[in-house]
């Protein structure tokens, strides 16, 4: 299939079919908007798009970076039709079904991407992986915090230090959350990660947005943001 966008009908159209999953869980998706030439537009003829499956919001975003670079688009996140008509194609990944065939579209920011609310648009399922590779695409694994969780399921990390563009395109930042939340060696999320104790991804942000005042988080290093960081971050910084 050619990569399409939705228009601002097939923007609506497709929003109308998340309304309603909330009403009805296992109403399956409208894959026939796909290539409605009354709500779609091709951006590419050259640029083909297959299902695929993504073990991460790495894989994810990864891809999405070599996609839209492939169609050549301008300010892509900008693009609320594309964004919308990927979140279709690829709603088996952002929103699967479980044992009974029922769907959970939970917020409306992770389907939708809210372009114009600068602390939800990360939120965004696609978009939001997309946006933190492409910041990172020099070393991703620097940011591994933000996208080694399931697409569908970005957890607490992603939700609290994501809201902050300031914060989530850090380098030193991602370092830090990637050094205190991920284990490297084992390939997974240290015990507690997500968890609203001391220490944790709620609190790093808040105390983040703190020091972003009086400290120019953009001029440091990893190893300084973490030096920063008071006692009830040991548990974490003792590995990282």
């Amino acid at each position: 299939m050619k990569l399409h966008r939705f228009n601002p009908d097939g923007i609506t159209a497709f929003a109308n079919y998340r309304a309603r999953l909330t009403l009805e869980p296992t109403l399956p998706p409208p894959t026939e908007l796909l290539e409605d030439p009354a709500l779609t537009e091709v951006v590419s003829d050259g640029v083909e798009i297959a299902p695929c499956s993504f073990a991460n919001r790495l894989e994810a975003g990864k891809f999405l970076n070599d996609l839209i670079d492939a169609a050549g688009i301008n300010l892509p996140e900008r693009d609320r039709g594309l964004w919308a008509w990927l979140t279709l194609f690829f709603f088996d990944e952002v929103c699967p079904a479980d044992g009974n065939g029922k769907r959970d579209p939970q917020d409306e920011a992770r389907l939708l991407p809210l372009l114009d609310n600068h602390q939800r648009f990360y939120r965004h399922l696609l978009l939001g992986p997309f946006l933190v590779v492409r910041a990172h695409r020099d070393q991703p694994e620097r940011a591994l915090a933000f996208l080694k969780q399931v697409l569908w399921k970005p957890g607490d990390i992603v939700e609290q230090l994501a809201s902050r563009k300031e914060l989530v395109t850090n380098r030193a930042v991602a370092e830090a959350a990637t050094r205190l939340y991920f284990d490297p060696k084992a390939g997974a999320f240290k015990r507690g990660h997500s968890s609203k104790i001391k220490g944790g991804p709620r609190r790093l942000a808040a105390l983040l947005n703190q020091l972003d005042l009086t400290w120019y988080l953009y001029g440091m290093t990893a190893d300084e943001v973490l030096d920063l960081l008071p006692k009830e971050f040991d548990r974490f910084r003792t590995a990282a």
